[in-house]
């Protein structure tokens, strides 16, 4: 894959519905400890909330999934979400608190091993969208959150990819799906949103990101923002 900066080889639309968001993105290359190959980690991530609730919580968000990679020094994506949602948990109920706060995230969390075209990744509640020759695979996400749930014991599920040349990713947030609009007032909803991208994936990346953003404001027409949107797109 050609370096990320010189051709841009992907988007990020990210339209937070107030000043501040709960939805963030995080980008890290890193090298770990004993290996000499870099992971280039890429997340797209929605925490409870929105405005100053949610960015306080995506802040310690990104503290934990810094905190799991660097100093913890872990490289597989499930092993960092649960790394994290135990970080969570520990800040926002401590040992003796009365009330139990129910705060976390969905996201998605991809490893890429461009050296060996090989995509790791875990998924929060959001899927993973691959595109490849026209077509979409949706890779279902686990269905808890990365924060306090019945089923903050159960691990995440590790997934990989063996990656081609041309492959597209797509991770995102559910504010796009969920905005209101259109002539009837409804949801944009996920199917017409996988069929905007499947239909310009064949466009160069930054005009891809000018139709969603394009869309999405005529779908929204006078109506109000709903909630933070983020969509990431990645070419391999």
């Amino acid at each position: 894959m050609e370096t990320m900066t010189e051709t841009k080889p992907f988007f990020i639309l990210y339209k937070p519905k107030d000043i501040v968001s709960g939805d963030f993105y995080y980008a890290l290359s890193h090298k770990h400890q004993g290996s000499k190959k870099e992971i280039f980690y890429m997340s797209a991530a929605d925490c409870t909330g929105h405005g100053v609730p949610g960015a306080l919580m995506s802040m310690m968000a990104v503290s934990k999934l810094n905190e799991s990679i660097i100093e913890k020094n872990l490289i597989a994506p499930n092993e960092i979400l649960d790394n994290v949602r135990k970080g969570i948990i520990a800040s926002l109920n401590p040992e003796g608190s009365e009330e139990e706060s129910k705060d976390g995230m969905d996201c998605v969390l991809c490893a890429f091993d461009f050296e060996d075209m090989k995509l790791d990744f875990a998924a929060a509640n959001n899927p993973l969208w691959l595109v490849r020759d026209g077509k979409v695979t949706e890779y279902a996400p686990d269905k808890m959150p990365v924060g306090k749930s019945p089923k903050e014991n159960e691990p995440y599920t590790l997934k990989s990819i063996d990656l081609v040349k041309g492959d597209i990713i797509y991770i995102f947030t559910d504010g796009y799906a969920d905005q209101f609009g259109g002539e009837k007032g409804k949801k944009f909803k996920y199917k017409q949103l996988q069929e905007l991208l499947i239909s310009n994936s064949h466009l160069p990346m930054q005009e891809q990101k000018q139709i969603l953003a394009n869309t999405i404001e005529k779908w929204m027409g006078n109506l109000e923002q709903v909630d933070d949107i983020l969509v990431i797109g990645i070419k391999i």
